[in-house]
C-alpha cells in the first residue's frame, strides 16, 4: 500500500500559523469593497443588497477556513464524487430549473437557490487536477489523456450553453483548457488544436449562436448603432467611468447608478459604480487587490509538491482571472456583455460561496504544500 507522506503541521494552531494570511486579508479587502459598494448602490441602505452581501461573505469565509484545514488526501478522494454531483446538479437544471430573465440557471434546493454553473466551475478543476495527478507525465497527450478531458469539459458546458449562458460556458472552458495546458500537453498538440479552435469560433459564432448573443458581440464594436436597445449598457457603463474622473465623485455620488441610468449595477455592472464614484483610483486600487491576490495564488500553486495541489490551485486562480478579466473588459466595452460577475464584490450567494471554497481550497494547499499523495491514493481510491 502506498505511503502518504507530508511534512506539514497536524494540529489545528499549527495549521492556523502555517495560513497564508496576507491571502486571507486581501480577500477580506475585496468583501467589505461589496459591502461597501451594494451600500451605496442601494441608496445608503444596507438592504436588500448590502446586509445579505455581508451575511454571506461571513458565511462563506468560515466555510474557506474549514477547508483549508482538511489534507489533500480527502479533496483527492471526493474530486469525482463532487464533479458528478455537479453534473447532476446541471441536468437539474434541465428539468426543473427556475428561469430569470429568460434563462433557466437555478435550482431551488429547499430554501436556497443555487447556480449549478457555478459549482461546476469549480467541480470542473477538482476532476481535472484527479486526472492528471493520477496520469503518467509521458501520457498526458495520448489519445486516453486528450479524450479523458475534453469528455470532463464538454458535457457541462453543452449543458451550461443550453440554460443559455454563453459567458459561464466560455468560462469553463477556458479553464478546462488552461489546466491541460499547465498539465503538459505537447506543442504538437496544441498548435492544431488552437488553428481548429479558431475555426471552429467563426462557425459557432454564424451557427450556433442566439440571435441575441450574436447581437451582443456586434453591439461590442458599435453600441452607437442601438443606443437605446442593445448598446444601451455599454454606453450607460462608458458614460459612468468616464465621469468618475481620476478620482471620482465621491461615495454615493454616482449619478448614473443614484438616478437608476444603469442597469444590473449590482451585480455585473458594480465596477462601473465604483470607476464613477472612486475614479480611476478606485478602480486602479481595486484591480491591484485582485492582482495581488492572483500573485499570492501562483506562488502557492508554484511551491506545491505535488501534481493535484499545483493544478487545483493553477485551475481555480485561473477562473478567478478570467471573472475579472472578462467582468472589467464587459463594462468598459472591451468585451460582450455576457454576464459575469466581479468576485466578491458583485451580489450573488453562488459565486460568493464557490469563489471562497475555490481559496480554501488554496489556502489548504499551502499548509499541505509539502505534501506528496501518490497517485490514485485518494479516499475512495
Amino acid at each position: 500500500m502506498a505511503v502518504f507522506r507530508e511534512s506539514v503541521p497536524r494540529d489545528l494552531r499549527g495549521k492556523l500559523m502555517e495560513l497564508n494570511w496576507t491571502l486571507v486579508l486581501l480577500l477580506v479587502l475585496l468583501g467589505a469593497a461589496g459591502v461597501g459598494m451594494l451600500y451605496s448602490v442601494a441608496g445608503g441602505s444596507w438592504t436588500p443588497w448590502a446586509v445579505n452581501h455581508a451575511i454571506r461573505f461571513s458565511a462563506a469565509f468560515g466555510g474557506m477556513m474549514v477547508i483549508a484545514m482538511f489534507p489533500p488526501r480527502f479533496w483527492m478522494g471526493v474530486a469525482y464524487p463532487i464533479y458528478v454531483v455537479a453534473l447532476v446538479l446541471l441536468a437539474g437544471v434541465e428539468i426543473a430549473g427556475v428561469t430569470i430573465n429568460g434563462s433557466q440557471r437555478w435550482l431551488d434546493i429547499g430554501p436556497i437557490r443555487v447556480q449549478p454553473s457555478e459549482v461546476m466551475k469549480l467541480a470542473l478543476v477538482f476532476a481535472l487536477a484527479r486526472f492528471y495527478h493520477d496520469l503518467p507525465t509521458e501520457k498526458v497527450s495520448s489519445l486516453g489523456g486528450l479524450l479523458v478531458p475534453a469528455a470532463l469539459i464538454g458535457l457541462p458546458a453543452l449543458l451550461i450553453a443550453k440554460q443559455p449562458d454563453l459567458g459561464t460556458t466560455l468560462l469553463l472552458i477556458a479553464t478546462g483548457g488552461a489546466i491541460v495546458f499547465l498539465a503538459g500537453l505537447s506543442w504538437k498538440i496544441i498548435l492544431p488544436g488552437a488553428i481548429a479552435a479558431v475555426v471552429g469560433a467563426v462557425g459557432f459564432f454564424r451557427y450556433g449562436l442566439h440571435d441575441y448573443q450574436r447581437e451582443r458581440i456586434m453591439t461590442m464594436f458599435n453600441p452607437d448603432a442601438d443606443p437605446l436597445g442593445a448598446g444601451y449598457q455599454i454606453l450607460q457603463s462608458k458614460i459612468a467611468l468616464g465621469s468618475g474622473g481620476f478620482t471620482g465623485k465621491g461615495f454615493m455620488e454616482g449619478t448614473q447608478s443614484q438616478l437608476e441610468y444603469l442597469p444590473e449595477k449590482q451585480t455585473d455592472f458594480i465596477f462601473t459604480i465604483l470607476g464613477e464614484e472612486f475614479g480611476f483610483v478606485g478602480g486602479l486600487v481595486v484591480l491591484s487587490i485582485y492582482a495581488l491576490v492572483l500573485a499570492n495564488t501562483i506562488a502557492i500553486a508554484i511551491s506545491c509538491k505535488s501534481t493535484f495541489l499545483r493544478l487545483l490551485s493553477m485551475g481555480v486562480a485561473t477562473t478567478f482571472a478570467l471573472y475579472v478579466i472578462i467582468n472589467v473588459g464587459m463594462v468598459m466595452g472591451a468585451l460582450p456583455v455576457v454576464g459575469v460577475p466581479l468576485p466578491l464584490i458583485s451580489y450573488g450567494g453562488t459565486v460568493m460561496m464557490a469563489v471562497l471554497a475555490g481559496f480554501g481550497l488554496i489556502l489548504g494547499a499551502h499548509i499541505h504544500r509539502n505534501a506528496e499523495p501518490p497517485r490514485g491514493a485518494g479516499l475512495f481510491g
